[in-house]
Parts: C-alpha cells; sequence; structure tokens
C-alpha cells in the first residue's frame, strides 16, 4: 500500500474531534480556525516563551545579585573552577560558571524523567496536567525573590543561589509532565487532515519562542524593571514569569476536550513504560519516524557548538556573536514550518524527509566551503533551518497519527527522553571533536550522515 493510500483509509476512519471545526483548509489559518486547537496553542505559546526567559532570568540574576565583584582568588568557588580547568579572571567567567548549576538542573530531570512522566501523562486526563504544571510553575517564580534573602553561605555562595538550583530542577520536573501531554492532546483537539498544519504551527511557534525568549528576555526583564518603578514597584522583573505561566493555564483550563476516562492501570510504571517501547517495536513508521527526529536533534546540536567556530572565522561577528547563526537556522526553520503547512499535506512523507535531510547535508558541506562569509553563512543557516522543518514536521505528525491515543503519553514521553539525550551528547563531544579533527572534516562527517539517512528513506520509491 502506498503512502497515499495509507493517508487516505486514515482519513475515512478518523472522527473529527467533538466541538472542532475542521474549519477552511488545511493550512495555518485553518487550523487557528479550531477554537479549542487555538486554546491550546495560545497555552504553548505563552508557556514556551517562559520557558526561555526563565533561563535568562536565571543570568539576570546570578549577574544582578551574586556577581556583582570580581571573581574570588580563593574559596571553594575557585576550588571547583579548578578542577574542571575553568578560568575564573573575570566577571563573565564567573557568571558563566553560576548560569551552568542552573543549565545542569535543568537538563537532569529532562535527561531522566520523560518515560516516567510519558506514563502519568496518559494516566492523567491531559488538559489537567497541562494546567496543573502551568499553574504549579507559575506558584514556583513567585519564590524565586525569597531567594534574595540574606542568609546562610554554603560552599562560598548565599543559601538563596542554591536555592534557585532547587527552584529550576522542580520546574524542570513539570515541565517534563507538560510536554507528553500537549503533544498527545493536539491529535484530540484536531482533524487528521489538518494534523501537519497544527504540527507546522507548534514548530514555529517553538521555534519563535526560542529566538524571541534569548533574543529580547533580557531588554523585556529590564523594560519591566524599569516601567513598574515609575509607578513605585521595585523589582518588577520578577512579575514576568508568573504571569506567561499564568495566561498559559487559563487558556488551557478553557479547553473543551470529550477525553475518554481513564481505567485503573493494571501494570506498573515500569510495565507501562515497556508498552511505549512496544509501540515502536510494532510500528515501523513510528520507528522510522523517531530515528529521523533523534538524527535531527543531534545534527542541530552538534550545529550549535559549530557555530561557534563558524562565527569566530567570520570577522564582523566574532565566537561571542554565535547566536545570530542560530537565530537565522531559526529563521529557516520557522519559514519552512509555515510552508509545510500551507503545501506539505500534498506531499508523500518520504519525499519530504528526504528533502529535508538531503538540504541538511548540501548546507553542511558548503557551511565549511564558505565559513568566514557572512552573507552565505547566514543563508546557509536559513536554508538548513528549512531542511530540518520539512524532516522533523512530517516525522513528528507520523507520530500522531500512528500512535493509539491510549498510548501516546508514553510514546512521547520517550521522545522526549530521546531527543533531550540526543540534544545533549552532541553538546559534549562536539567541541572536542572538532579541537582533534577541524571544522571542516567535522561538517563534513556531519553532512555524510545526513545525506546517507536521505538514501535510507529511497525517496524513488512509491510505497
Amino acid at each position: 500500500m502506498t503512502d497515499q493510500n495509507r493517508r487516505q483509509a486514515s482519513l475515512r476512519g478518523h472522527q473529527a474531534p467533538k466541538g472542532s471545526n475542521p474549519g477552511p483548509g488545511t493550512g495555518v489559518l485553518g487550523v487557528l480556525t479550531l477554537p479549542e486547537f487555538r486554546k491550546l496553542w495560545i497555552g504553548q505559546l505563552f508557556s514556551q516563551l517562559a520557558d526561555k526567559f526563565y533561563i535568562v532570568f536565571m543570568v539576570f540574576l546570578i549577574a544582578q545579585y551574586w556577581v556583582t565583584t570580581a571573581p574570588p582568588s580563593e574559596g571553594a568557588i575557585a576550588e571547583a573552577a579548578g578542577a574542571f580547568n575553568f578560568n575564573l579572571d573575570t566577571r563573565a567567567q564567573l557568571i558563566t560558571l553560576l548560569a551552568t548549576g542552573i543549565y545542569v538542573a535543568n537538563t537532569i530531570p529532562a535527561m531522566v524523567l520523560g518515560l516516567v512522566a510519558g506514563v502519568w501523562a496518559d494516566r492523567w486526563p491531559k488538559r489537567e496536567v497541562m494546567v496543573a504544571s502551568n499553574a504549579l510553575r507559575a506558584g514556583l517564580t513567585l519564590l524565586i525573590p525569597l531567594c534574595l534573602i540574606d542568609g546562610p553561605h554554603w560552599l562560598g555562595l548565599s543559601w538563596g543561589y542554591w536555592g534557585l538550583l532547587v527552584i529550576t530542577f522542580c520546574e524542570s520536573v513539570l515541565t517534563q509532565f507538560f510536554a507528553p501531554a500537549e503533544q498527545a492532546a493536539i491529535p484530540m483537539l484536531v482533524p487528521q487532515p489538518q494534523l501537519l498544519a497544527a504540527n507546522s504551527l507548534y514548530q514555529a511557534t517553538s521555534m519563535g519562542a526560542t529566538i524571541v525568549g534569548f533574543a529580547l528576555g533580557d531588554p523585556i526583564l529590564r523594560l519591566l524593571q524599569g516601567l513598574l518603578a515609575h509607578i513605585g514597584i521595585n523589582d518588577g522583573e520578577f512579575v514576568l514569569l508568573p504571569i506567561c505561566y499564568g495566561i498559559a493555564a487559563l487558556s488551557i483550563a478553557r479547553i473543551r476536550v470529550n477525553e475518554p476516562p481513564r481505567q485503573p492501570a493494571g501494570t506498573s510504571v515500569w510495565g507501562e513504560i515497556g508498552e511505549g517501547f512496544q509501540v515502536l517495536k510494532d510500528r515501523s513508521s513510528v520507528r522510522s519516524a523517531m530515528i529521523q527526529l533523534v538524527l535531527l536533534y543531534s545534527l542541530l546540536a552538534a550545529l550549535y557548538v559549530l557555530a561557534i567556530s563558524l562565527a569566530s572565522a567570520i570577522k564582523v561577528l566574532g565566537p561571542t556573536q554565535f547566536g545570530i547563526l542560530l537565530a537565522m537556522s531559526g529563521v529557516g526553520l520557522a519559514v519552512g514550518a509555515i510552508a509545510v503547512a500551507q503545501w506539505g499535506h500534498g506531499l508523500r512523507r518520504r519525499t519530504l524527509a528526504s528533502t529535508g535531510l538531503g538540504t541538511i547535508a548540501f548546507c553542511l558541506l558548503l557551511l565549511g566551503q564558505f565559513r568566514g562569509q557572512l552573507g552565505l553563512t547566514l543563508a546557509l543557516c536559513a536554508v538548513l533551518g528549512i531542511g530540518a522543518a520539512l524532516l522533523a514536521i512530517p516525522a513528528q505528525t507520523t507520530i500522531q497519527e500512528d500512535t493509539p491515543e491510549s498510548l501516546r503519553g508514553k510514546v512521547f514521553g520517550l521522545q522526549n527522553n530521546l531527543i533531550n539525550i540526543a540534544l545533549s551528547l552532541p553538546l559534549v563531544l562536539a567541541g572536542t571533536v572538532v579541537t582533534w579533527y577541524g571544522l571542516l572534516p567535522v561538517l563534513w562527517a556531519l553532512a555524510a550522515i545526513a545525506l546517507v539517512a536521505a538514501l535510507f528513506e529511497r525517496p524513488w520509491r512509491r510505497c
């Protein structure tokens, strides 16, 4: 059976979610006419913005309250930095060291809790999981000002910094429950013909939130601080996170969805995790899409590290401006997501995946050849982002379509776990490999991996 026949069979068997109007079309505007999905999308937008603002806010607080002077030349912090060969010659380096603690506290739950969180996302009503996750995160961020109160010092740092690490860890734990519940809720609110557009909008919003959150987070915090100070409210920057998480919770709470009641689980958590793995074993389409996503995020994570070397070769940028290259890839991904939403439903998934992988391979090769040239490097980063959208969105849609509704939380929890590992390992390895072999061979190797994966899709076949 061809891909097209399978999709048509799926269409015939699909019932539109209750309370959802299929809308006038399959593009972005069509999916936004679905009132229940629109509420979920608004919740996703503010939740993702809050996640990005959170990291920026932590660095802002570290710089404002814990690193106000030159780094210490002795003490526990200096000894810890020396143990990891980390220089503390400047204030910026100390801020980086303390911010690394925040990153670690945020990353650990993402790497180890995804599977368990996915199981509970299937056991509990998904709307309630998403609302509780955002409401509790709003409550946690209200505790942040307490960390500025003077108190005892441990290992050379105020107790407040260690309090921030605990809050960050708990905030990340709650995020692990929100993510699989949100992804599993999309097929419940969107008819199958519009799933591709819904996932395209999801990816575009996620990338837009990343760009806005990281690029504008600090100016927005300072603007809030200044505006509220004019009306007599000090420390106004603390209201940003509770407002964003609160809007997300309120928007999702208004969703009307008829989710089937859950029967009491007859198996253990580990048994249900095994059911998620069984889906990958039994359904080749889900397994293939999952492999594609893990490969894509591994390539993107490596690019995050390589962007520093690419920016270093451009005189007008330098290594500290590598974020501009990443922002361009984000712009490309957003543009590609909108294009897939508008026209992708008429193309075979195999064709989209192989085209995306081929585009990524092509861009990686040329990035090595044209390194040092600003205009071409920016253009190639944008085109690479478009290739990523061509691969990621159809793969995500396939997982949603071909996974049984009762198992989606488990599968998406497994997906989040694998993707977080795929993002973490290249971040650790890529810099070391570039140091050993140089930038160009690493880019060629990554391009070869993407090209081989594109050929494995066998886009010339019709079934």
